[in-house]
């Protein structure tokens, strides 16, 4: 069924691509290419058991095995229903089967799915009378169904749970971060072990046992007791075994984890976490507030998920991120920070410029990975010395030789939905050839060009600014006679007695009404005139009065 060398795809979450890519090239892939939320990459059967053990931000491995293309459900069933399900299972396996689809063609996943087990049950009824059962929990072969536009791709599950199920969490508080994110938020960090790492809002404590994995080195599948493949005709039990048991690539880790929480029941937690991951060695355990702490170890990194108001909720949501901020100003120096971002109104009130953003997606919400570079002193001082924010945190050039941010081939085989008639067309750099970087622009001069009253007028353009000009002066009242008394022209003596008259009316203009009725008033250095209020007396009434 397999051969030496075969097509295998490994799922991830968002942002993760690269950090996968680096990972299966150092376990030896080859031909690996990112895709959207997906890595192609090329091995044997002895690679598939590894990145299934091995990978920390994969969360599953497949193995294609058939690709077609179709129109509609029914199409696809009658093409599936001659293929040799033969080649893959027997009449008593048991199946389960997973659909994906980016198609206008295919809306409804579901009736995807049904098509799909009917195709298989009906090859095997119309052979053996007989039907293979669905399993939806521990099917003995899971299939994946793969679907953009009228590309129709089958592969076989080789991870059955997700690759984050990783086997060594015991309980859970609410809304824990998956851990395959968290850790590939690590890795995009740049932490390799080699300082202190603090989590003070660790919650079931997932940064610090996926961060003591990385730190030791420490395969994440140690914990795991089942994968899919195990079920496979060809599974090869003595390989497998032999990759389990290898350690050699484990190292020691000489720093420690710091976990807090305000939450007595989150320590509680995280606790029995460490224990049953047993990792007490590596990470310290504390119940208390992320305000009323005051030392730290010395030039450590710091990753957190901080409370968001979706999930969870604080009174003065405000507040905490003004804290927050504050705290991390002036106890965590020399530390690099990264926090979680799913509010950016909120994060705005840290109070510090984040100097690296990733895009991720943690739980089906849109959230941001924001690096803050916390200075030991002054901004100022820093500067002086020569270094920069940006020098302070990650660099992409010093990651591995596999550094995804800084290939040019990034993104190759990137997967899009597929294009509808009202799309805009699409733009790349190819289409626009005369682009060029700015340091190769070529400097604008500016002294060859002529100012601007060295540059030549016609006749017309020249009348057109002089009557502006006199218009202007009649305006505002300046004479506009020559020195023998006579104006320029008979428009400009039309207009300037029209403009004289016009300010004699204006100067000259008083109520028509009677001033019982009428009184005036002052704004300012204008005088207006106002209705009398029938209550008040008039002037002629308050002499009569008087008398």
């Amino acid at each position: 069924m397999m051969t030496d060398q075969f097509d295998m795809v490994a799922k991830t979450f968002l942002g993760l691509e690269g950090v996968l890519a680096d990972e299966l090239r150092t376990l030896g892939a080859e031909e690996v290419n990112e895709g959207n939320r997906v890595v192609y990459f090329k091995g044997d059967k002895e690679m598939l058991y590894r990145a299934n053990f091995a990978c920390r931000t994969a969360v599953r491995i497949l193995k294609p095995f058939l690709t077609l293309h179709s129109t509609n459900a029914d199409d696809l069933y009658e093409q599936l229903k001659t293929f040799d399900w033969e080649q893959l299972m027997t009449v008593k396996t048991t199946f389960a089967i997973d659909v994906t689809a980016y198609s206008e063609d295919f809306t409804n996943s579901r009736f995807v799915t049904y098509r799909v087990k009917d195709a298989i049950a009906d090859f095997f009824n119309d052979r053996y009378g007989k039907r293979p059962s669905i399993r939806l929990d521990n099917p003995e072969i899971r299939f994946d169904v793969h679907i953009s536009g009228k590309e129709v791709t089958l592969s076989l599950d080789s991870s059955g749970d997700p690759l984050f199920k990783r086997g060594w969490r015991a309980a859970q508080t609410d809304a824990p971060i998956n851990e395959v994110l968290a850790a590939g938020i690590i890795m995009l960090s740049g932490w390799d072990g080699k300082t202190d790492l603090v989590d003070p809002m660790c919650g079931s404590g997932t940064f610090l046992i996926e961060a003591a994995l990385i730190g030791a080195n420490i395969a994440p599948g140690v914990y795991r007791n089942h994968y899919a493949f195990q079920q496979w005709p060809d599974y090869d039990a003595e390989l497998f075994e032999k990759i389990y048991n290898d350690d050699s690539a484990e190292r020691e880790f000489n720093h420690k984890i710091y976990g807090s929480d305000i939450e007595g029941k989150a320590i509680a937690i995280a606790r029995a976490n460490v224990k049953n991951a047993s990792l007490n060695k590596y990470i310290e355990l504390e119940r208390r507030d992320f305000n009323e702490i005051e030392e730290v170890p010395e030039g450590g990194t710091l990753i957190t998920n901080p409370p968001y108001g979706e999930r969870l909720s604080i009174e003065d949501i405000d507040q905490f991120y003004s804290d927050l901020g504050f705290k991390l100003k002036h106890t965590f120096r020399g530390y690099n920070a990264w926090l979680i971002c799913y509010n950016k109104e909120q994060y705005f009130k840290i109070g510090l410029k984040p100097s690296v953003k990733y895009a991720l997606n943690n739980g089906g919400l849109d959230c941001e990975l924001l690096q803050y570079v916390i200075f030991d002193g002054k901004y100022d001082q820093m500067r002086e010395r020569g270094e920069h924010i940006r020098n302070e945190g990650f660099r992409a050039s010093e990651r591995s030789k596999g550094n995804y941010h800084s290939r040019h081939d990034a993104g190759a085989g990137r997967e899009d939905r597929p294009r509808r008639h009202d799309d805009r067309p699409r733009r790349h750099d190819d289409d626009r050839p005369a682009r060029r970087r700015s340091d190769e622009r070529t400097p604008r001069r500016f002294e060859d060009r002529p100012k601007r009253e060295e540059q030549p007028i016609s006749d017309e353009e020249r009348l057109r600014r002089e009557r502006i000009a006199r218009d202007r002066r009649l305006m505002s009242g300046v004479d506009n006679r020559d020195k023998e008394g006579r104006y320029d022209d008979d428009f400009d003596q039309e207009f300037r007695h029209t403009a004289t008259f016009a300010k004699r009316i204006l100067r000259d203009r008083k109520p028509t009404l009677s001033a019982d009725k009428e009184v005036p008033i002052i704004h300012g250095r204008r005088k207006s005139w106002k209705r009398r209020d029938l209550d008040e007396p008039t002037d002629q009434t308050s002499k009569d009065n008087n008398e």
